[in-house]
């Protein structure tokens, strides 16, 4: 919030008051007319006005004060929600008591829904984590189940059960991005390692589409979360699987850690690239697929914003796309 100037404050204290100055001026006016009428010497008359006219000005500055330091008060109260019902100032009048009596309500109303909104959030997150680890056995029968025989419908179902495998990751990351806890643990990486995770996972989907890879190994290292940069490299080779078949993806990483991802694929329209990271949007390509849920790069972005790297897209329709994810971070020196 903005801090208002002194003379803001001041202009609000005196029209606040503007009815009392009225009342007073009317009774001026009458006692003016009094002594006027029986005729009382002039002197006298404003003395007494001269000194009726300094008390006022001092208790309008004493008043003045008091209310500069109580606005300051509740604006300091504004930024410190959390202990609201423990600093209100002492009310000088009835009205102000039934206002922090208000106050007080309403704080206990937002906090009897943020503790059972926070209970719900728990019990989703349990119940989500629960249910990941037990589908995970029934894919794993399945996939020693196909893997038994190599044939082309058993390599179209584990294609598609690897599908499911990422929605269900997917899923969980969800819960975990959106809860309260923690779960980054951040030190430095070889970025090699992690991109050959990465790519040992996806190589299977990158043979079965025709995607030719080229990848040199790198020794940088950066400071990041293993989990959560594998997992936007995994969401960005997803994309590739799905709209850059029989073409090339090449990995690169450049001297000042930037990490591109850029495939020969159908590429993007130009009025989609500025949306792609935007949550539930699909694009012209997503619409034509009909499998594309709109949550991948999304959660891609808000991935990237809790490891404070950047993360940025170009591309050109039939030419490719290109993504790009900066990883470089400025060093900490500790005094």
């Amino acid at each position: 919030m903005e801090e208002e100037k002194w003379y803001g404050i001041l202009w609000q204290f005196l029209w606040q008051r503007r009815r009392t100055a009225a009342l007073l001026a009317a009774f001026a006016g009458i006692y003016a007319v009094v002594f006027y009428l029986y005729d009382m010497e002039t002197e006298a008359v404003l003395y007494a006005g001269g000194l009726c006219v300094l008390l006022g000005a001092v208790v309008l500055c004493v008043s003045f004060f008091f209310y500069y330091n109580a606005h300051k008060a509740r604006i300091n109260l504004l930024q410190n929600v959390e202990i609201l019902d423990e600093e209100l100032p002492k009310p000088q009048t009835l009205a102000e008591a039934d206002y922090q009596e208000m106050v007080r309500s309403l704080k206990e109303a937002y906090d009897r829904n943020l503790r059972e909104r926070q209970r719900e959030r728990r019990e989703s997150m349990d119940y989500y984590t629960t249910w990941v680890h037990q589908i995970k056995t029934p894919i794993s029968v399945m996939r020693m189940t196909l893997q038994g025989e190599d044939t082309e419908e058993n390599r179209e179902l584990l294609a598609e059960l690897f599908r499911t495998e990422q929605y269900v990751e997917m899923a969980l990351n969800w819960m975990r991005l959106g809860s309260d806890s923690s779960d980054f643990l951040f030190r430095e990486y070889a970025l090699d390692q992690i991109l050959r995770q990465a790519i040992h996972k996806y190589a299977p989907q990158l043979v079965r589409n025709r995607i030719r890879l080229t990848y040199e190994p790198t020794d940088v290292t950066v400071l990041t979360d293993e989990k959560w940069l594998l997992f936007i490299i995994e969401q960005i080779l997803s994309n590739a699987v799905k709209y850059a078949r029989n073409s090339s993806l090449t990995i690169s990483v450049t001297p000042d850690k930037m990490l591109r991802i850029a495939d020969t694929g159908i590429g993007i329209a130009p009025e989609d690239v500025p949306r792609i990271f935007e949550k539930g949007f699909t694009g012209y390509n997503g619409r034509a697929d009909k499998k594309s849920t709109g949550l991948g790069l999304y959660l891609c972005r808000l991935t990237a914003e809790k490891l404070s790297h950047k993360i940025g897209v170009e591309s050109t329709v039939g030419q490719g796309t290109t993504f790009s994810i900066d990883l470089h971070r400025d060093a900490l020196w500790v005094e």
